[in-house]
């Protein structure tokens, strides 16, 4: 089974990238990819732009990951109560592509955490509203309020058992997909 990690951050420090490969460690026997918005940079979306020069190469390839992987894990990071511009940016571009929606109907866990007691609720409050309508087939979701006192960076792992056992349950719900979609 094909897992891709989407950390929705362009941050070299990004707590969601933290979390996003932290889940993904807890689904065994898959072979995971964690997608760093950092290759995917593109130029600001402008309809303008699209006319003259099409969808950006970057776009089509992240396109081309999502529809190799199995099971989607996207751990968003909020910029004023949603999405941060990186992430916005690639999602706006992904959705320009012709003929397919940008989540092309793959089983997702969606997360976010945060440093405050939020822990992104509003960036995932408009995934869970805005994915759908582009083909996002929200399994389940999770938020990590107070990353910095409930994720052990040392261990790359929760530290909050209540938290930690409530994002393997829900791994284990997304993983129970497998046979599933292996079939």
């Amino acid at each position: 089974m094909k897992i891709l990690a989407i950390a929705g951050s362009n941050s070299d420090t990004s707590i969601n990238k933290l979390l996003v490969s932290y889940a993904a460690s807890l689904i065994p026997n898959t072979e995971v990819e964690i997608v760093d918005m950092n290759d995917f940079e593109m130029p600001i979306y402008k309809h303008q732009r699209e006319v003259e020069s099409g969808v950006p190469q970057q776009a089509v390839d992240l396109a081309s990951k999502i529809d190799a992987a199995n099971i989607l894990l996207v751990s968003l990071s909020e910029h004023n109560g949603t999405y941060s511009t990186a992430f916005k940016n690639v999602f706006d571009w992904t959705s320009r592509i012709k003929n397919r929606a940008v989540w092309n109907e793959k089983p997702m866990l969606l997360m976010a955490t945060a440093p405050g007691g939020r822990g992104g609720l509003g960036v995932l409050e408009a995934a869970e509203k805005r994915f759908p309508l582009h083909g996002g087939n929200i399994i389940d979701t999770f938020t990590l309020p107070f990353f910095n006192d409930n994720f052990d960076k040392s261990a790359e792992k929760i530290s909050n058992e209540e938290k930690d056992n409530e994002l393997k349950e829900k791994i284990a719900k997304i993983s129970a997909l497998e046979s599933i979609l292996e079939k």
